[in-house]
């Protein structure tokens, strides 16, 4: 039987925890102090130590002996001290009057580290209690932190394995790298009679500060953990997630879009649902986001996820009086509406935090389902998986690699009967796979196809297509056919909206040709500064800028290419005009039976490279939302232009432009439009 859980109206007619957790809400006024920036001459000597620790990593970076896969983690353990403090003065982020001080202890531990690394004496690899690490982001090149705690007796070279728990922590608008730096390192391992003595690996995500692991945020919790798990022993099977806040929120979202990634998931008292968390109602029109908006929140909102929770044990919190237990008491209803279990714990007369009797049992949720670890492969004989995005598509032995209908509750319903086979029910998918050895035959919606034997059994994996009239198994040509995606549909990492195309590398490209308008240049110019200078501000890393002379094939293989210009001024955005569903000359943008003045609309849009159809190409923007939605709730950060957008602009005497979007939509499974506009 196929459970669909209500939802809002999908219509897609384009309109105008040791437990360690920043559980720090939004800072109000009174928490904010009236501080004046450092005076040149207190920032002077913190200068002077900074440009020491540039000094010393360009030195170490020319070092042999580090350029292996170990030195160049230790290099980045010295660089995020420096990205840091470059940072914290490049945006002035002197919010109290202490901050000075943390930014002065931060760049002398970096360049005692930095001494250390010269000498060969680095003593923090191992080093029992909390660490400051770093890596380097694919996403944009850059130096990200994160701190992980580590018990007595971690020795990588040692046969055994770790259990690891993730912890996001919760909003702290004042927190940046050096605060998150001077909170975390250096501190020693609980040692408390009245807290369990830590038998696991701690990591605590940085997330690119506060965006609820969204997008660039929630790519930096995986490529944390793959740091953490390139340097220590972890065992896949037992990976705790929780946190709490904002990290509640992104426990409930990695939680729920990857279920069998964890042992078990804890989202403390964080939103689960736009709406709901905003107090607006989508049935009145004036409160009701426009189209695409409206649909692409189920790309987020936990809640529309539920059902997942079946294939994860779950426990949340809330305090007793705290609003945010709404959105736990929400989830817990949704998934026992489809007969899913979820524990909540209330917290006797507790506003937004944790009392220390239900953090015990919390964690003693969490331990317990550590030390049992999750289904290991042939121990999962039932699967209960629903979607609305192809970025999360995959549950254990089932992958969903196709849709009819974006952005509409795609689900699977998988069980291994008593004969072995795999009994599977689906709405709204049209290709899947299914790791082979789960079954003899797989018998989909009623119709029986090999499993174990299909393709001559030389594939891993096995490939199900769904025609107009029944299920498909694919062999073995076809298989290898069907996975490079020939007809270039919507497919997992390539399915949109725009903002899918920054949580992967990502080059900008800029036209240095002639503008077919000057004025609509301009206006591409400024969505790129614009764009540069909020991904630093709010994403902590500098987006990757070349003229469109330099895109070579190189380039092309490794990265969304983000084109800035029109066909005139942009020579590759020139080269794949032709190929894009839309026409586009120096007078005009016209789309389906609508069109708009070239000189005064920008084109936004998503699409293929057709110059390498499995990455990006996109147009005229970066992310969607802009400094406004950053600095209020993070369940703002939703995607605003969809897929593909038409926006009218025009200057403004304070500089840069104002704008309209006057046409949005997303493309259909095929990566065309519905219906004409």
């Amino acid at each position: 039987m196929i459970t669909v859980l209500p939802r809002r109206t999908a219509s897609l007619r384009p309109v105008l925890l040791c437990m360690i957790v920043f559980s720090v809400a939004t800072a109000t006024a009174q928490d904010k102090e009236d501080v004046a920036p450092p005076s040149a001459e207190k920032l002077k000597p913190i200068l002077e130590q900074r440009d020491r620790l540039s000094a010393s990593l360009n030195t170490l970076r020319e070092e042999q002996e580090l350029q292996t896969r170990d030195g160049q983690a230790l290099l980045a353990d010295v660089a995020v001290f420096e990205k840091a403090a470059s940072w914290m003065l490049r945006f002035e982020e002197f919010p109290k009057k202490d901050y000075i001080d943390q930014l002065h202890k931060v760049v002398e531990k970096g360049n005692a580290r930095a001494e250390k690394l010269q000498n060969g004496t680095a003593d923090w690899p191992l080093q029992p209690g909390i660490t400051v690490r770093g890596y380097v982001s694919a996403v944009d090149g850059s130096v990200q932190p994160y701190a992980i705690t580590l018990p007595d007796g971690v020795n990588p070279k040692e046969a055994r394995r770790w259990p690891l728990h993730v912890v996001l922590h919760g909003r702290a608008d004042q927190m940046n790298e050096v605060n998150f730096i001077h909170r975390m390192d250096g501190k020693p391992l609980s040692r408390k009679e009245d807290q369990p003595q830590q038998t696991w690996i701690q990591l605590d995500v940085y997330g690119r500060g506060n965006n609820a692991y969204r997008w660039a945020g929630e790519t930096d919790v995986f490529e944390a953990m793959a740091d953490v798990k390139q340097r220590f022993r972890i065992d896949e099977d037992r990976i705790t997630l929780h946190g709490f806040s904002m990290g509640g929120a992104g426990a409930w979202h990695l939680g729920m879009h990857y279920p069998s990634m964890w042992s078990s998931v804890g989202p403390g008292a964080g939103f689960v649902d736009y709406y709901r968390y905003q107090k607006r109602d989508p049935d009145k029109p004036e409160q009701r986001l426009p189209e695409p908006q409206h649909t692409t929140l189920g790309i987020y909102d936990s809640i529309d996820y539920a059902l997942n929770a079946f294939n994860v044990p779950v426990c949340t919190y809330g305090g007793e009086n705290d609003p945010q237990l709404l959105a736990g008491a929400n989830m817990t209803e949704a998934a026992k509406l489809l007969n899913v279990p979820i524990r909540l714990i209330v917290g006797p007369k507790m506003g937004h935090a944790f009392d220390p009797e239900s953090q015990k049992q919390f964690m003693a949720f969490h331990l317990e389902n550590s030390a049992k670890g999750k289904p290991r492969f042939g121990e999962r004989k039932q699967i209960r998986f629903t979607t609305r995005s192809l970025r999360y598509n995959t549950c254990d032995w089932v992958t969903i690699e196709e849709v009819e209908t974006v952005y509409a509750p795609s689900v699977v319903e998988a069980k291994v009967n008593e004969a072995g086979d795999v009994e599977i029910t689906t709405t709204n998918v049209r290709a899947l796979r299914l790791i082979r050895d789960v079954g003899t035959d797989a018998i989909i919606d009623g119709t029986v196809l090999e499993c174990r034997a299909a393709a001559d059994g030389l594939l891993p994996d096995v490939d199900f297509v769904k025609t107009d009239t029944e299920w498909q198994v694919l062999g073995y040509e076809d298989s290898r056919g069907f996975s490079s995606n020939p007809e270039h549909h919507k497919r997992h990492g390539l399915q949109g909206p725009i903002d899918d195309a920054f949580m992967n590398s990502f080059v900008c490209v800029r036209g240095t040709g002639k503008p077919w308008n000057e004025n609509a240049q301009q206006w591409a110019a400024w969505t790129l500064d614009r764009f540069s200078r909020e991904f630093a501000q709010w994403m902590r890393g500098d987006i990757r800028i070349v003229d469109d002379s330099a895109v070579d094939d190189e380039l092309l293989a490794a990265n969304h290419l983000i084109l800035f210009g029109d066909p005139g001024s942009n020579v590759v955005l020139k080269k794949i005009a032709g190929d894009l569903p839309l026409e586009w000359t120096q007078e005009r943008i016209r789309i389906g039976k609508q069109e708009w003045a070239s000189a005064d609309h920008g084109l936004s849009l998503i699409f293929p490279n057709p110059l390498n159809p499995s990455k990006y190409v996109v147009i005229n923007s970066g992310n969607t939302f802009h400094d406004k939605e950053f600095r209020s709730t993070n369940a703002n950060l939703f995607p605003r232009l969809g897929d593909i957008a038409v926006q009218k602009f025009a200057t403004v005497e304070s500089g840069g432009f104002d704008e309209q979007t006057v046409w949005a939509d997303v493309f259909d499974a095929n990566w065309q439009l519905d219906a004409t506009p």
